[in-house]
């Protein structure tokens, strides 16, 4: 079970980066996860557009999803149009992305499916649960558990919740947004996290392991990891273009 990290900017890529993106790969499925800004070139480096099993968004922002449409653009208007990618997302949260093109342009390149928090998902050798987590828009953090009973859990973007703990609970990987070092500005409080929650999460939870993500761009990894590193010894480190993490 791989990760790769396509891109781990918060808000907009900043210069050379991208926003959000991860593909996880198992007895070679591939899962596209939270296509955001400028991920998709990313990706391309490694595959073809054909070559994407299956795609997860946590939520309707751009920065997590903006690059679905380019990612469906490059399967229909090929010279061999691939079939349907299933897509999974909260009720609601593609509408904006969709409507980017005319509904038919690309209605036979996807197969939408909800995300419903406690409702299973298999999806190839994975298995795939779900979380409902508070946030600015619906948020669903997701649980990936594959084949060989490894787990990576993502909270997409989230506020304080008691699901954190259910969802990171053992994970081998935990990729946590930690938009800010210590402390989230008290009109955000409610939606984001610092690095400093996911330390305190991940220790909280027993994860093995801990990848910071959605930094405001253009800030400096050391703060972060140093507000998680307080409360978690675990294996640290932030997510960036081309960081991989394997899970045996």
């Amino acid at each position: 079970m791989r990760l790769t990290v396509l891109g781990g900017c918060g808000a907009w890529p900043a210069a050379g980066q991208a926003c959000s993106g991860y593909l996880v790969e198992e007895e070679g499925f591939r899962v596209f996860i939270d296509p955001g800004y400028a991920t998709l070139p990313r990706l391309l480096e490694l595959m073809g557009a054909a070559d994407v099993d299956a795609v997860l968004v946590t939520h309707g922002h751009p920065d997590h999803c903006a690059d679905l449409n380019p990612l469906l653009r490059a399967r229909v208007l090929a010279d061999e149009p691939a079939p349907p990618l299933p897509v999974h997302a909260p009720p609601g949260a593609l509408e904006a992305v969709l409507a980017l093109d005319k509904p038919r342009m690309l209605a036979a390149g996807l197969a939408h499916h909800d995300l419903v928090p406690g409702r299973p998902v298999e999806l190839g050798p994975f298995r795939l649960d779900t979380f409902d987590l508070p946030h600015h828009v619906p948020n669903a953090g997701l649980r990936l558990t594959g084949a060989g009973g490894r787990v990576i859990a993502y909270t997409g973007d989230t506020g304080p919740s008691g699901e954190l703990l259910a969802l990171a609970k053992g994970a081998d990987l935990l990729v946590a947004e930690a938009t800010y070092p210590e402390h989230v500005p008290d009109e955000d409080a409610p939606y984001l996290s610092s690095a400093r929650d996911a330390g305190r999460t991940s220790a909280s939870a027993g994860a093995g392991r801990l990848l910071l993500t959605h930094l405001w761009p253009d800030t400096p990894p050391e703060p972060a990891l140093a507000a998680a590193a307080a409360s978690y010894g675990g294996e640290l480190s932030v997510a960036a273009a081309g960081v991989t993490v394997d899970l045996p």
